[in-house]
Parts: C-alpha cells; sequence; structure tokens
C-alpha cells in the first residue's frame, strides 16, 4: 500500500495542524505527488475508489473545515486513516487554507505515505498535548515528506514554562516533528520554527534521509535542539541550515551509522554526540560521520558529551569530524565527560562511557574562547585512540589546548599546539 498528503500552496494550519503547501520537485516519488492534486477527489462517502486507492482524499470530504477556527484534528486523523488503509496509491489532499488541529498522530502501519506539507501553526494552548508531541508520525515504511512547508510551534509562550534547563526532574514540552518506528523515509525542504522543545526527534528510526532543512529559533529559547537522533541507525542530515537554542544536532545513545553534510549550524551549541551516560542500559553510539559543515557563533563547535555518575557503563566509538569551518565559535573542538548543564551536579564517580577511535580532522577557523581544543575525559575509562589531523584554529589572543585523561595523537599542523600527553 501506499499514501500520499497533499495540499495546495497556501495551506495553513493554525493550533496543532498539517498544511500541505508548496509543489514538489524533484524526484519521481515527488513528482507523482504533485501530479496527483489532479486526480479525482475521493469523498468519504466513495467507498469503492477509498479501498480501491485510486483517487485524492480530500480532507474536506472529512468534516474539516479549514476556517482557522474550528478545530479540524478528527477529520485529519480520519482522512490519514482512510489513506493509510487503501491498497494502491491513494492521496490525501489538503486544499488551500488555514487549518486548526491539536496534537496528531500519523501513524502505521502503512507503506510508501507520502506527504507535503505546508505552513501550520502550533497550538500555545500546552494543555492540548497531555504529554504528547506536535505532529507524530509512527510505525511508517517508505513516509516520504516534501513540499517547503513551514511548522511553526509558536514555543515563545511555552518556553518559560520549561523546567529542564534547571533540574534532571523535568516535563518535557512538545516537539514540532517527532518520528516513531519509521523506517526507509525521505524528508525534504520543510521548515521548523520555533518549536517548544525539540524541533525534530526520532527514536527506533532507520534509514532515513533530511535534505534542505531550515530549522529556526532563538538563540536564548531553551531545549530547542534543530535534530535530536536516539536509538536509531542510517540517518543522514544533508544541505541543512539549523539556528537555535541548543544544539543544531544531538545524537543520543544507540544511535550508528550516523552521517551529517553540509549542514550550517548557528546560533546554537554546536554538533554534539551527546550527552551520554545519563540512564542506565543506554546502547552504544558508533559510526558518526560529520563533514563539510560550518559553524557560526555557536557556544560550542563539535562537541562529545557525557555525564559523570553513570549508571552503567557504554561506549561511544568510530567517529570522524572531517572538514568543519569554525566562525567565532566557543570551544570548536570539546570532549566533556563532565558534563553538567546545570549550576552544580552532584557528582560521587567519574563518567562511564567510553569514548575511542575518533578523529578530528581538518578543522579550521576562529575560536570564540582562548582554549580552542578541549579534551577533558574521563579518570575511570581514558580516551582512546583519539586523532587530531591537521587543525587550525585562530584565537587573537593565541589559542591553547587541554588534555586531561587521554593520550591523543596529533598529525600534521596544529594550531593550537597540542596538549601535554
Amino acid at each position: 500500500r501506499s499514501s500520499s498528503i497533499i495540499s495546495d500552496q497556501g495551506a495553513e494550519v493554525q493550533g496543532l495542524s498539517t498544511g500541505v503547501g508548496d509543489s514538489a520537485t524533484g524526484g519521481t516519488d515527488v513528482q507523482g505527488l504533485s501530479t496527483a492534486v489532479g486526480d479525482n477527489v475521493t469523498g468519504a462517502g466513495n467507498d469503492q475508489q477509498l479501498l480501491s486507492g485510486s483517487g485524492t482524499f480530500n480532507v474536506k470530504a472529512y468534516g474539516v473545515k479549514g476556517n482557522g477556527k474550528t478545530d479540524d484534528t478528527k477529520g485529519f486523523q480520519s482522512a490519514w486513516k482512510a489513506a493509510c488503509a487503501a491498497s494502491g496509491s491513494p492521496k490525501l489532499w489538503i486544499p488551500k487554507g488555514t487549518y486548526l488541529i491539536g496534537p496528531v498522530k500519523f501513524t502505521g502501519p502503512c507503506k510508501n505515505a507520502k506527504t507535503i506539507t505546508g505552513t501550520l501553526l502550533g497550538s500555545s494552548n500546552l494543555g492540548q498535548y497531555a504529554g504528547n508531541d506536535w505532529l507524530q508520525f509512527g510505525w511508517l515504511n517508505g513516509l516520504t515528506i516534501t513540499g517547503g512547508g513551514t511548522l511553526d510551534g509558536q514555543g515563545a509562550q511555552a518556553w518559560p514554562h520549561n523546567k529542564c534547563p534547571k533540574t534532571k526532574q523535568c516535563n518535557t514540552l512538545p516537539a514540532n516533528l517527532k518520528f516513531n518506528a519509521v523506517t526507509n523515509s525521505f524528508v525534504k525542504g520543510i521548515k521548523s520554527v520555533n518549536s517548544k522543545f525539540f524541533h525534530i526527534g526520532m527514536v527506533d528510526t532507520h534509514n532515513v534521509q533530511f535534505i534542505g532543512l531550515t530549522i529556526t529559533a532563538p538563540d536564548a529559547s531553551p531545549n530547542t535542539d534543530g535534530i535530536h537522533i536516539e536509538r536509531s541507525s542510517g540517518i543522514s542530515v544533508v544541505d541543512s541550515h539549523i539556528g537555535t537554542g541548543d544544539d543544531c544536532i544531538s545524537i543520543g545513545h544507540g544511535s550508528t551509522h550516523i552521517t551529517v553534510t553540509g549542514v550550517t549550524c548557528g546560533p546554537g551549541h554546536g554538533i554534539s554526540v551527546g550527552s551520554l551516560g545519563k540512564y542506565p542500559k543506554e546502547q552504544d553510539v558508533r559510526g558518526i560521520i560529520v563533514k563539510g559543515c560550518t559553524l557560526t557563533g555557536t557556544m560550542n563547535g563539535i562537541r562529545i558529551k557525557t555525564w559523570e555518575n553513570s549508571p552503567g557503563p557504554s561506549t561511544a566509538a568510530n567517529m570522524t569530524f572531517d572538514n568543519i569551518i569554525m566562525n567565532n565559535v566557543g570551544n570548536p573542538i570539546i570532549i566533556d565527560q563532565t558534563y553538567c548543564p546545570f549550576s552544580k551536579c552532584a557528582v560521587s564517580s567519574a563518567s562511564k562511557v567510553k569514548l575511542q577511535d575518533i578523529t578530528f580532522r581538518n578543522i579550521r577557523g576562529t575560536s570564540k574562547n582562548p582554549e580552542a581544543v578541549t579534551l577533558d575525559c574521563s579518570s575511570a575509562v581514558p580516551c582512546q585512540n583519539v586523532i587530531l589531523e591537521e587543525i587550525n584554529l585562530q584565537h587573537s589572543g593565541g589559542p591553547k589546548s587541554f588534555c586531561k585523561n587521554v593520550k591523543a595523537k596529533f598529525v600534521g599542523k596544529q594550531i593550537p599546539a597540542p596538549c601535554a600527553r
């Protein structure tokens, strides 16, 4: 089975919404979606065409008003359910308009669901979410989201209610877009603005490409990570611009074979592996490649961060950071195994996260801080096989480096000078 979601240009969704906007460009799947607008529109009463999957499902045939005032959540869910259940290649059509919808779960199982998104405004009423994220895609294979649409979480009113920057014991706010158990999928050209929490989060998600994304939030917005990856594999983030109040990209535990290329980052906290070692029974991180990226004005550059007091051992290994430009970046290269985002953290033991087989290559530009290279590893499990090759990080006062619990290998040009081993 395959299904598609298509909307006319200018479709807007308010509250928790799913409008669909710009016409699709690009590959075969996307072209197929864009031409689907001309198909016959299937109403809710046309059971024969619904079952055959030969038509286009207009959300307005399912009670959706599209007036920006009426809650259209149920209509969207009904239309999605019909398209997902149909055989063939049905399309879900969102006509031009403004749509007010609350938290929506677009769940399967269904295969080859295709979505084109437009402008959506997230409700500022936190009571609507009841612990849920805003737009949730789950248990889907072959999902395609394209079209240059915008997801506006309208997070400014919610950020003051976020207690997570101050304490571990906190309730997380809704993410703009959440993927659960999504496989073999493709997301291109969408924009995410002012999410209440993470912009895009994923868990148990495999073989998904994210291309040409634009993710923005003010640099003071808390926990607005651009993309957070956890317990996922085969994820690639390509040619995207991310500027937020937290990590542009954060790679959490259980993530393997993650590739980040051509990303511009700033403002924000940089591109991070971690934080790791916070929870019991965390899975290992392996096979990370970050290449050809540019960071500007961020708090950190490339960062690996692990907690002290780790409840159990884990490993993060086989990571390469290559051809990265730093423009006035704080801590351009940093391993921090004493990570604490609060004013104070209780410490009774060193981090149990083992870091090994890490290469920083061709990292160049300017550092905001004198300490341009920091390798602060754990005394319990010192870092192994850390290589710095062709490093050129300038600072007006002279750049410095710091090493602890690591015997790093230095190859080629080294500015700052290699730290004591």
